[in-house]
């Protein structure tokens, strides 16, 4: 484990961007509605809790979002349909609502327009679960790393799947070079220079899952104190950081962003300073989080706004994993995969040294927030690890 205090971070009581405000929930609940939209339940690990010598553990089961089982069901299907509103409604020159999207006139121009992405697995599923409601035809790139069952689920919502060579980030540039050699409407969940107009879109959707989780833990009357946020990009983490920074300002929790220790493009960046690409390591089990640079959009809110940044190792991902299926007496059994689990590992490596714990103030006060952020999305996968993971409890 690795960790870094963010000495760039502001003052409590700074905002965060007005796109990532409570405000902006309307659009992305009327949005979601058109696709597929149920609340996700939050638990609580109390018997881990006394484990890690913290008042109150809650945890958001993003692996019950929708069939998807991922929290990327909400990003995708919100930028779909946004982006479609908007393109189809320039060319019928006139201002369309989701409902619209159900016309046939709507429809017809709707067919016309290509919708791509680079994935892992979950978000390109996400997109093209979207593109098939609104009538978009939808090509997704994967690369070496993806595994056949999370292609060919993919290929299962009607898109096209196109496994590309290399890692993440050599698919995202050959899904931006495709996309500009065939006109085609790229919708990904991470941005660069330039390109950052639909990453926000996707980052928006992602704030349903804290809007859900601080209702639901001012129900339980839990303030939160602390958060750890698994990233890849880091649009996740930073979109949840930023809607926490608005809602709550300067009651808002410390914000503690986790990457594995092979593919930790943010660490990098913050210890730097600046939004950073790193070199492909050896590949981890955290797979979903596998990525070397930053989205451009998310690293300027968590630069600002995250309290730490640290790195777990494998062990420790598979560790996290195994104790939400195998959880202590009283707490409940959550399906993690090998990336949803990743936010409760960080906080027990966290938890278990005397110098992190000090430094992110985790104490026997403390209330930790985690996302689960997917279930099994490839259950042979899960089960696999699971078994290896069983061994270190």
């Amino acid at each position: 484990m690795r960790l870094y205090m963010n000495v760039t971070q502001t003052p409590a009581a700074s905002s965060a961007p007005d796109a990532f405000s409570p405000v902006a929930l309307d659009s992305v609940y009327t949005n979601l509605a058109l696709i597929d939209y149920q609340e996700t339940p939050l638990y609580e690990l109390r018997g881990l809790a006394r484990r890690l010598g913290v008042s109150n553990i809650l945890v958001k089961d993003e692996g019950q979002r929708s069939s998807l089982r991922s929290f990327k069901a909400l990003g995708g299907a919100h930028a779909v349909v946004r982006l479609v509103l908007q393109e189809v409604g320039k060319r019928l020159g006139c201002s369309l609502q989701p409902s619209d999207l159900m016309r046939e006139d709507v429809r017809a121009v709707a067919r016309t327009l290509t919708l791509c992405c680079a994935t892992d697995g979950n978000h390109g599923r996400s997109v093209a679960a979207a593109a098939r409601v609104v009538g978009c035809r939808s090509v997704i790139f994967i690369h070496e790393g993806v595994s056949e069952s999370r292609g060919q689920a993919i290929g299962d919502q009607g898109a096209e799947v196109i496994r590309v060579t290399g890692n993440y980030d050599d698919s995202v540039e050959h899904a931006s070079r495709m996309a500009e050699e065939n006109g085609w409407y790229v919708v990904s969940d991470t941005s660069w220079p330039g390109y950052e107009a639909i990453p926000t879109w996707v980052m928006q959707g992602y704030l349903v899952m804290a809007n859900e989780a601080l209702n639901q833990a001012t129900a339980l009357g839990k303030p939160v104190t602390h958060v750890f946020l698994q990233a890849g990009v880091g649009g996740y983490a930073a979109a949840i950081t930023a809607y926490l920074v608005n809602a709550l300002g300067e009651q808002a929790p410390r914000v503690v962003v986790v990457e594995p220790e092979n593919a930790a493009c943010l660490y990098a960046s913050a210890v730097k300073r600046e939004c950073t690409r790193i070199e492909a390591r050896d590949s981890t089990i955290m797979g979903m989080l596998e990525c070397y640079e930053p989205s451009l959009v998310a690293w300027r809110i968590l630069s600002e706004h995250a309290a730490a940044f640290m790195t777990i190792s494998d062990e420790a991902g598979l560790h996290g994993m195994a104790r939400m299926a195998y959880p202590l007496s009283g707490d409940p059994v959550i399906c993690g995969g090998e990336s949803g689990a990743a936010g409760l590992a960080g906080l027990q490596s966290a938890a278990n040294s005397d110098m992190a714990r000090q430094s992110v103030g985790l104490d026997e006060n403390s209330v930790v927030l985690l996302f689960n952020t997917e279930g099994a999305t490839d259950e042979v996968l899960y089960e696999s690890l699971l078994l290896k993971a069983k061994a270190l409890l």
